[in-house]
């Protein structure tokens, strides 16, 4: 397989723990279909629904699919600030130099904000149902006699 960008063979690395092809010369790397979910699945725990929307919109690019020579397809990963190429025959990722490192602290953080709010959520509603208690009510109603 070439590298879409410089055309030089890719070669097989480890990266985050997950076997990549990369290129020896810009140091972008082509990810396999469902390894950008075993990437961010390093960090994010609660599973694809909670991931958001991974392509909101996409543009052709001149850089062709290492795998079946397709036009790569540019998107801002899950509407971050971040951007990559996928495959519209769904093949693979190419991602640019660190980009596997920016998409593991957007997961990171997307984790600890859902986190926050779960935990909130949870709250709000233990609140809730304590309001509607028997207790709570006849409480209120004698503060007012």
């Amino acid at each position: 397989m070439k590298c879409p960008i410089c055309n030089v063979d890719l070669v097989p690395a480890i990266r985050h723990k997950l076997p990549v092809k990369t290129c020896p010369s810009c140091k972008g790397m082509w990810l396999e279909h469902e390894e950008l979910a075993e990437l961010e699945d390093e960090v994010f725990d609660f599973g694809d629904r909670w991931k958001g929307t991974l392509v909101f919109d996409s543009t052709a690019t001149t850089h062709r699919c290492p795998e079946c020579t397709a036009l790569l397809q540019r998107f801002q990963y899950r509407d971050y600030d971040a951007q990559m190429e996928f495959c519209p025959n769904e093949h693979g990722y190419w991602l640019e130099d660190q980009e596997d490192t920016r998409v593991l602290e957007l997961m990171k953080k997307e984790e600890g904000a859902l986190q926050r709010k779960l935990i909130a959520e949870d709250q709000w509603g233990k609140l809730l149902k304590h309001m509607r208690s028997p207790s709570f009510f006849s409480r209120l109603r004698d503060l007012f006699r």
